[in-house]
């Protein structure tokens, strides 16, 4: 990172670094302990996990208002517009990841018989790409990696590929034994939720991707003009 003449600038943009990862940290446990309270039946610790969400919340709300701060008062450009803006959009992102995981938490009590629904034990190997996708974006945000980054789009695919085999195991599962489909539709939409944090950890990755690049993600492999 290049130095400013404004030393207060560079303070700046380390706090809105550190707020980012701090709120990308809170949404990556909060993933992990969604679904062990699930896999477990932890109400109490479903509990936690709801209240501790509005942490995540208020984290968002100071990003939004360093970020109008820097832009406000620094007038950035160049790599500095970016990371500001890129840091804008990616805690409202990080935002809603935290959701998932407190919607994964609020349907801890509604799964009935749970050692009788197998698709439930792809469910935590499922979350823990998910969980290593936000991990790892966030690392390439802080050290500006795009090629980390690609990487993180690229694993999106297995997520999906879990999600896809979860719910057909689902259907099969609800086929066949009736008595377990209120249990198994909140399974499916767990395995939704974790499907979305991957496809919101790959919309951080794009965000990084232009951050560090001046280029667009998807423009990557455009050939340039001249």
């Amino acid at each position: 990172m290049v130095e400013h003449t404004v030393k207060a600038f560079d303070d700046e943009i380390g706090a809105l670094r550190g707020l980012i990862a701090e709120m990308g940290g809170l949404a990556e446990v909060a993933i992990a302990r969604s679904v062990d309270a699930l896999v477990r039946r932890d109400t109490e610790l479903a509990k936690e996990i709801v209240k501790a969400d509005a942490r995540i919340d208020a984290l968002e709300v100071e990003v939004d208002r360093l970020a109008v701060k820097i832009i406000a008062l620094r007038a950035p450009m160049a790599d500095d517009l970016r990371d500001v803006i890129s840091a804008l959009k990616i805690s409202g992102i990080i935002e809603r990841i935290g959701d998932y995981a407190k919607n994964i938490a609020k349907r801890v009590g509604d799964v009935e018989g749970r050692a009788k629904i197998e698709p439930l034990l792809l469910i935590p190997a499922m979350a823990d790409i998910a969980q290593s996708m936000v991990r790892d974006v966030l690392n390439a945000f802080a050290s500006r990696n795009s090629a980390l980054a690609v990487e993180v789009v690229d694993r999106d695919a297995k997520v999906d590929e879990f999600y896809n085999s979860i719910f057909r195991n689902l259907v099969a599962h609800m086929m066949e034994n009736p008595a377990t489909i209120s249990s198994a539709a909140q399974l499916l939409f767990v395995a939704r939720n974790l499907e979305r944090v991957g496809d919101h950890a790959t919309n951080v990755a794009e965000l990084v991707y232009y951050a560090a690049t001046g280029d667009y993600y998807q423009d990557r492999d455009m050939p340039r003009n001249g």
